[in-house]
């Protein structure tokens, strides 16, 4: 497995570099974001490691270039700032995981390989799944309602495949947070409540009709009509 470690403080970098390495590991270190994004387009990594605080271009910028030219790599975020913004934004810009500092590098490893494991064994989906008259094309990641086409982000167009496959089930923000993101962070954090938020407003419409619903104390579902719904 080839690793692209994006990391500017030696002593994390020997950490992680030993870690990995004796895990059976190829491990590749860019101290700072230009020589991340030579690397990145150069060679064929399965995992970036991706530091946000870096010399030159921030964490931030060097996933959404990444992501311009490669959708299919695995990024984790490594960083201090945990704050629900903080994270929306590294999730905004293109990163699969976030994993906050100080973590234990057992953590970093198990994380790695959900992420290629899930790459790896990703079933062919469904083309189309619909709901109403809510239709995503699985094959080209589109969507559409009653014809006229929805612009998604990355992260907003997997947490509506997620709720798409799972339609009429109530869905926990624990199972939002593991299926959508593989992430496992404070669940102090409304993460999974700002995207609903982002999702209702593109989907939703007065006139459409509403899709989502929340169910108090448990989660979210998709569905046309529910009952005792509340009116969120």
């Amino acid at each position: 497995m080839k690793v692209l470690l994006v990391e500017d403080t030696p002593d994390l970098v020997s950490i992680i570099l030993r870690g990995l390495t004796e895990e059976g590991m190829e491990v590749s270190v860019a101290g700072d974001g230009n020589t991340a994004l030579d690397m990145a387009f150069k060679y064929d990594f399965e995992v970036i490691i991706l530091d946000i605080m870096l010399p030159g271009i921030n964490g931030i910028q060097v996933c959404k270039e990444i992501r311009k030219k490669n959708e299919n790599i695995a990024i984790i975020m490594l960083t201090a700032l945990g704050s629900t913004e903080n994270i929306v934004t590294g999730l905004e810009s293109g990163a699969d995981d976030y994993l906050l500092k100080p973590f234990k590098l057992m953590e970093l490893s198990a994380r790695i390989r959900t992420l290629v494991r899930r790459s790896r064994t990703t079933a062919i989906p469904q083309e189309k799944v619909s709901i109403a008259d809510l239709e995503v094309n699985m094959s080209s990641k589109t969507v559409s309602r009653s014809g006229r086409s929805i612009s998604l982000t990355a992260t907003e167009y997997r947490l509506l495949e997620y709720l798409m496959r799972n339609q009429n089930r109530v869905l926990s923000r624990i199972q939002i947070l593991e299926n959508v993101w593989d992430i496992d962070f404070n669940m102090g954090t409304n993460v999974v409540d700002v995207y609903i938020n982002y999702l209702r407003k593109k989907i939703e419409t007065p006139d459409a009709g509403k899709l989502i619903h929340t169910v108090f104390g448990m989660g979210y579902i998709l569905k046309e009509d529910l009952i005792n719904e509340d009116s969120n």
